[in-house]
């Protein structure tokens, strides 16, 4: 995990995310799954935690991971993630956003060859391709894995897709509560935004390598 994570701040910076979890209730099904398909990458991972809240309440979390990748796909990985052991503590603080972001919406990868990334998306995140060419999309539970080719990329976002990459995640669109209020707290706090039909739009920047897309939402 952390050789692979890596590997991608090697050939790509310190920003930007090098891979998309997914959550699981078998990582030892989908590591099995991953072997059989020949997408396995590498050994699976179990780790716990300890975790604090803001009150000073104290609980360990434990993990399982099972990894994903394609032999192209160097820029990228996938990984399912099954809780073994949730932590009771009161997590309220972490979940609340002065923008108002409630949930990820969709997540965006970048692909020069998007059908070539179809058969590796498909067995990690158990879902069929939806579209077809320059734009094709992956439902999950709760959210949009959607994989774009640059220029579908750039026509939809406004903004370059970066270097060439068999598979890269670009972007990231939040759900918020009240899109003006996004608008006016950026523009308070002096960052650059651009409005698209109904997204708004901050493109890639230090400490972030991704675009944010935040989307209103009921």
């Amino acid at each position: 995990f952390v050789a692979r994570d890596r590997a991608y701040r090697d050939r790509c910076g310190s920003e930007g995310f090098s891979a998309l979890v997914l959550g699981t209730e078998n990582a030892d099904a989908d590591h099995a799954r991953y072997i059989e398909a020949g997408l396995s990458a590498g050994d699976m991972l179990g780790f716990s935690r300890a975790f604090t809240d803001s009150a000073g309440k104290s609980d360990t979390a434990s993990f399982k991971l099972a990894f994903a990748s394609g032999t192209g796909a160097t820029d990228a990985f996938l990984f399912a993630c099954e809780r073994i052991k949730a932590p009771k503590v009161d997590r309220t603080a972490l979940q609340i956003h002065p923008n108002g972001a409630t949930g990820i919406i969709e997540v965006v990868a970048v692909s020069n060859e998007p059908p070539k990334q179809h058969r590796l998306i498909s067995i990690a995140t158990r879902s069929p391709a939806t579209g077809q060419g320059s734009s094709t999309a992956f439902g999950l539970p709760n959210a949009t894995l959607a994989l774009l080719d640059p220029v579908a990329f750039e026509t939809r976002f406004g903004i370059p897709a970066g270097a060439p990459s068999e598979l890269r995640f670009a972007g990231i669109v939040f759900s918020v509560r009240f899109a003006d209020t996004v608008a006016k707290l950026f523009a308070a706090s002096s960052v650059k935004h651009e409005i698209r039909g109904d997204d708004i739009v901050v493109r890639p920047a230090s400490g972030q390598g991704a675009a944010f897309i935040f989307r209103e939402k009921a």
